[in-house]
This record gives C-alpha cells, sequence and structure tokens, in this order.
C-alpha cells in the first residue's frame, strides 16, 4: 500500500458518528453478539486530546488499526480529527498517515503536528489551519524529529532530532562497514534552534550545545526561556533513571537544572513562566514517577506539593499561576484534583467508573479536555467546563462496540495470607449461571510498577471480554509493587521477586475458589514481560496451581536477564537493590528455569526476537529446558521484527487467535498434546 495523505476540505468534513449511533439503536436486542478477537483487531482508540487555547475546539489523535487480511502490515495509523465549537467530529488528516505530537500554534489559528511526507527523511513539523486547508511544512531534519516547541510569539521554533551520520560513515557502511559497536558511539538527541520567516517557515537551524540527550522540550509562555529533559547517554538506562530538567536561554546558556531524583514524567511551566511543575520520583529507588514537585524556574530546592500522597500522580497541567490541575491513579480509579502552592486541595471529579488517561487545558484553565476510558469502551474525547461536575464524552469511535455483549466487571477486595490488604478487577463469565464453577484466567500486569485500573480491559494480549464470552472468569490483581496506592506499597516488593507479590496473585485465586465462583483445576494464568515472568513462575514454581499458561515476553533467568537487558541500572536500582554478584544463589532460585522440575503446566511461550528489554534468549531458555524434559506441552512462538511486545497487526491478531486457543485447549477442552501450531486466520462467518 502507498503511503498517502488525505487532507479533507472544510466542507467535505461530514461527521458520520451520530449516524451510525442511530443505527446501532435501531438495530434489535437479538442482533448483539460477542466480542471476538478479530473485533479486537479493529478497536480504534483515542491517544491525544488538545484543547484550543481559547477552550472552543479539540484535536485529536486517532489510532486506526490495520486490517491484517487485507491492508499491507504494519502498526495502526494515527490520523488527526478535530472536535469544533459546534460539537461535530470533522477529520482533518486520515489513510495511510502517522500524525503524533499535536499542538496548538501559540496564536491558536493553527494546530501542529509531525508527520512524514514525501520528500521528507523523517519525522518533520507541519501545520494545518484551525479553520481547514492544507498543511504546511514548518520544519524538517536531516534525521526525524522526535519533539518541538514553538515560542509564544511564533518567532523561532525549537525541536528535537538525532545526530545525522557523518557522510564518511555512511559512505562506509554502503560498502560493508557495517559493524555495530554495541553501546558506544551513539548518536544523542539534539536541541535545534530555527528563526520562523513570514510565512512561518523555519530557516536554517543551529545546533544547541547542551550536556545530553534531549527527550522532552517546552517553551516557557511568556519569555525567551526553553526547558529540556536531558539523559547523560541516548542509552533507554540513562533515560529511564537519570533525566534531568534543564532551563537554557534562546542563545543556548544554561540558566538552571534542577536535580529531580531518579525517574522522571510530565514537566510543565506556569503560565507566568515562574515555576516549573514536574512528576518525578520521589528518591532513586522510587519504581515509578509519580509524585507531583514544584521549583522556581530560576533555579531551587524542588517541593513536593502532595506528600505521603497515596496514590500516584497521572498527568499535570496548570490551571494559573498559584495552581497545578491533576489526574490522580487512586487504587483501581482515577480522581481529577488542583492543589495550590501554599498547599490548598480541591477534588474536582471524585473515583468513578471513569478512568482520566490524560488531559489538556485552555489558555484560562476553564475548560478541559480529557482522554478518558471505561470498564466497557476504550478511549474517547471527553470535556467539562468550569462549574460542571463531570466529564462529557464527545466522540464513539468505536459505535460498533454497542452491539457487542459485555460481560460484568467489578472491583473485588481480597486479603493475601499476611493480611495485606489487595484489589483487583474480576470480568465475570458471560451468562454466568449461579452456582457454576467457572475456568479462570489470571492475567498478571508488567513492570511491576504499574496497574490495572478499572477501564477497559480488553487487547490483543489481554483476554478480557474474549474469554469472559467463552466462558471464562477473568481477573487482573494488583499485587504488591503496584502503583495507584503511595510510595511504600510500591516498594513492598523490591528485593523479593517471586516472592510475596507472586504469593499474592496465587492468594487472588484462592480468595475466587472460595466464593464458588472458579474450579481449582481449570487456572491459567498468563500476562507479559513482569507478567510473562510472574506467568513463567506460575508455571514452574507454582505449576501444582496452574492448569494452563500463556508467558509473553517473559523472564525465565534472573542472572541471565541481567546481562542481556537494556536497563540492567533501573532493574537493580528498583526492583531487585542487588546486583546478581551480590547474592548469585538468590538471582538463581528466583529463576523459573530453576523449578524446571516442578513443572506440569502446558506452557505457551511468545516474544518478539528484536526484543532489548527481555532477550529472545529467556523465552528461549525456558524452552529448551522443558522440551528436554518434557514432563508437559511447551510451545515457543517468535515474531521477526517485534520486540517488547508486538506492534504489527498481524502479528497482534495471531497473538490473540494463539493465546484463547491454548486457555481453550486446557482449560476447557481436552488438554493432553498442543494444538496443531497452525492458525486459521479468517474471521468466523
Amino acid at each position: 500500500m502507498k503511503n498517502r495523505i488525505r487532507v479533507l476540505s472544510l466542507a467535505a468534513r461530514v461527521s458520520i458518528s451520530l449516524a451510525m449511533l442511530m443505527l446501532f439503536a435501531a438495530l434489535p436486542l437479538a442482533a448483539q453478539s460477542v466480542i471476538t478477537p478479530h473485533d479486537v483487531a479493529r478497536i480504534r482508540t483515542v491517544g491525544d486530546a488538545v484543547i484550543s487555547p481559547d477552550g472552543t475546539q479539540i484535536a485529536y489523535v486517532l489510532s486506526v488499526p490495520r486490517n491484517p487480511m487485507t491492508e499491507d502490515d504494519g502498526g495502526a495509523w494515527t490520523e488527526l480529527h478535530m472536535l469544533g465549537a459546534d460539537g461535530k467530529s470533522r477529520a482533518f488528516i486520515t489513510g495511510a498517515v502517522n500524525v503524533s505530537a499535536v499542538q496548538w500554534t501559540p496564536d491558536g489559528k493553527g494546530i501542529s503536528f509531525l508527520a512524514r511526507r514525501a520528500g521528507d527523511r523523517g519525522n518533520s513539523i507541519y501545520v494545518i489551519p484551525a479553520d481547514g486547508g492544507e498543511a504546511r511544512k514548518v520544519a524538517g531534519a536531516e534525521t526525524s524529529i522526535s519533539g518541538y516547541t514553538f515560542c509564544p510569539h511564533m518567532m523561532h521554533v525549537a525541536y528535537l532530532a538525532q545526530e545525522a551520520v557523518p557522510e564518511a560513515q555512511r559512505k562506509l557502511a554502503e560498502r560493508g562497514f557495517n559493524q555495530v559497536v554495541y553501546e558506544e558511539n551513539l548518536r544523542p538527541v539534539r536541541v535545534w534552534m530555527a528563526e520562523l520567516d513570514a510565512s512561518g517557515t523555519a530557516g536554517k537551524p543551529h545546533m544547541v550545545d547542551l550536556p545530553g540527550s534531549a527527550s522532552a522540550i517546552t517553551w516557557n509562555p511568556v519569555g525567551e526561556k526553553i526547558a529540556v529533559a536531558l539523559a547523560p547517554t541516548p542509552l533507554v538506562d540513562d533515560d529511564l533513571m537519570s533525566r534531568k530538567i534543564y532551563v537554557f536561554s534562546e542563545e543556548g546558556k544554561v540558566l538552571a537544572q534542577f536535580n529531580n531524583p531518579g525517574k522522571l514524567g510530565q514537566f510543565a511551566w506556569s503560565p507566568d513562566g515562574k515555576y516549573i511543575a514536574m512528576i518525578s520520583a520521589a528518591d532513586r529507588n522510587d519504581p515509578a514517577a509519580g509524585r507531583l514537585m514544584v521549583v522556581p524556574a530560576a533555579g531551587g530546592a524542588l517541593k513536593e506539593l502532595l506528600p505521603n500522597y497515596e496514590g500516584h500522580v497521572g498527568a499535570i497541567a496548570w490551571q494559573n499561576n498559584d495552581t497545578v490541575m491533576f489526574i490522580g491513579d487512586e487504587g483501581v480509579a482515577t480522581t481529577f484534583e488542583k492543589i495550590s502552592l501554599g498547599g490548598e486541595r480541591k477534588t474536582i471529579i471524585p473515583a468513578s467508573g471513569r478512568i482520566l488517561d490524560r488531559f489538556t487545558l485552555s489558555r484560562d484553565g476553564l475548560s478541559a479536555a480529557f482522554v478518558a476510558q471505561s470498564d466497557h469502551r476504550p478511549s474517547d474525547v471527553f470535556a467539562m467546563k468550569h462549574g460542571e461536575a463531570q466529564p462529557k464524552r464527545l466522540t464513539d469511535v468505536n459505535p460498533w462496540l454497542a452491539q457487542k455483549k459485555l460481560a460484568t466487571q467489578e472491583v473485588v477486595k481480597y486479603k493475601a495470607r499476611d493480611g495485606l490488604e489487595l484489589e483487583g478487577m474480576l470480568i465475570r463469565p458471560l451468562d454466568e449461571v449461579k452456582g457454576q464453577r467457572y475456568p479462570l484466567i489470571l492475567v498478571v500486569h508488567g513492570g511491576p510498577e504499574a496497574r490495572y485500573a478499572n477501564g477497559w480491559l480488553t487487547g490483543y494480549s489481554n483476554p478480557g471480554q474474549v474469554a469472559a464470552a467463552r466462558g471464562f472468569a477473568v481477573f487482573y490483581p494488583n499485587y504488591r509493587g503496584s502503583t495507584g496506592r503511595g510510595l511504600a506499597f510500591s516498594k513492598l516488593s523490591q528485593s523479593d521477586p517471586a516472592g510475596k507479590e507472586f504469593d499474592d496473585y496465587v492468594d487472588a485465586v484462592d480468595h475466587l475458589i472460595a466464593t464458588g465462583l472458579v474450579d481449582k483445576a481449570k487456572v491459567g494464568i498468563t500476562g507479559g514481560s513482569y507478567g510473562g515472568y510472574a506467568t513463567a513462575w506460575g508455571a514452574t514454581y507454582y505449576s501444582n496451581r496452574f492448569a494452563a499458561g500463556v508467558m509473553f515476553v517473559g523472564i525465565s533467568d534472573k542472572i541471565a536477564k541481567f546481562g542481556t537487558t537494556d536497563i540492567p541500572q533501573e532493574e537493580t536500582l528498583v526492583h531487585a537493590l542487588h546486583y546478581p554478584w551480590d547474592n548469585w544463589q538468590k538471582f538463581l532460585e528466583r529463576s523459573p528455569i530453576y523449578h524446571v522440575q516442578k513443572s506440569r503446566t502446558p506452557l505457551l511461550i511468545l516474544g518478539g526476537m528484536d526484543d532489548p528489554r527481555v532477550h529472545p534468549t529467556q523465552g528461549m531458555m525456558l524452552y529448551r529446558y522443558l522440551k528436554t524434559l518434557n514432563q508437559a506441552p511447551v510451545r515457543w512462538v517468535r515474531y521477526p521484527g517485534e520486540q517488547h511486545g508486538n506492534r504489527r497487526a498481524a502479528s497482534r491478531l495471531d497473538y490473540s487467535l494463539r493465546m484463547m486457543e491454548w486457555m481453550e485447549h486446557y482449560l476447557k477442552g481436552p488438554g493432553g498434546a498442543a494444538p496443531p501450531p497452525n492458525l486459521d486466520y479468517a474471521e468466523p462467518k
């Protein structure tokens, strides 16, 4: 398929959402069907919703999966759409496109974005008028632009782009001298500055000499200063653990540097340019950036606005010069709140059945656009104005879901064996019969610095509603070490891999068995990354508890993991707290391969062949050990070109079908030998 960008004229932009909703509403209830893996493959999601400075319009990015059976394989397309003052959604840039980093221009007259169009070497900066017209190119680079920011008066633009390969080196590579010296000769992402002419087009850029590799940048709203996040090197480990915020002038002089500890999340200028708010880790060993910090832009000590907060801050924006608004991840829910620099706090949207993912504010701070989801709908655009009690949903990007029969999802609280109170989400079997016991799929999240929220829990690697429609119960535990319950809770699993945290999910199974819902002999386990580690542990150490396992990009050997991952420092500082050589035996005993002789659990192992985080040898070793022992069926599926998670449409559909086939075969079907290795990818009629 040729790469094309379709820019629609204002007259041609017609919203069809209402008509589709009316059509679906007119269908009889009997037309309802259950959700399938092929349905999951076509779910659209809203990535960003950016409100205009005057609060009247919202630009949003829509992720549109490719059809793996009819389109060239690849990741989802990302389109630009607009919600006007009339509340109607109009397509701006659609088709085989990948739009990202959407912003409103400071004057509110245009929408800027990154895209790669004909003639571009990589992503370039474009602007399309808010009232319609053709997108024009503002700036390009020798390499792909990864971020950008305009000065308040649109006189300059600063952008991030990797240094180009020197010409001499490029010519040598063409002659076959393309060897890679691992983790050396790295090309950092640099900050480039360019002046804009009267038409808004950038002139020749110059590189700003700053110490490190840049990853995020934003201009002071009122002055000639820019804030940028810099890591010492382009290595992923440094990006995760060592990013610091610098403030520099238009001339490139560093004016301030902040010693934010550990992991760094979003940061933003106050409207008057006097302060910078950031989501930071509490310390070097904090597993996740979730503390709300404020610091004078001229320099000084960081001040935590929410000390002892038993949640994690997920997103921030300044409402005015004195007040920061934020989304709080609290347990399995979210809140929307504000706090002044003096510490006065107010809840705007309390915890409810809606999960807020991110938000933006109008210039006056009185209107907001949200990306939000619920247990029965993936992400959509929501909005609210000052004084309103709840945000209103403005889009329905998956109207066909209204005709899908969905199972009940509920929050379940239970106690671990040591008395710690835990919670998670249970999706009950569709058309459940009281008194009947059902097979269970336990889904363990990765991280472990992550959590499951009470939102949409169905995806290509997440069985959710697909499994519930086929008669499974599905449970998502937030074990100790998860986020959403404060700093202390998130550190409970440190230096104890596969210890109490993994007992927590077995205790969840026991709780569900005790309620009468789950058949003890028909429990499966799945998860990716750290959840894949849990799956491998469940199929070996805890094999007597699990009748099937599907492990995705999971860890099997903790010693080898350290030696092959691209995040060894992150692994040590916020998880293990020790290096393997500090205690070889502990690292060995907490590795699933150490317990393979206990395994009687049929295990399906899947992962990308180019995974830099959990090296493919982690799956290979566990497969070879189990295959040699031959005590239970094992299968290893490798995805060429995929990394730490599947990106391409075909790989995702393949994963969904294999996961459900494996679980059905061993938890509901005949069991025994593994099902045939080849799949039928055709959608059932």
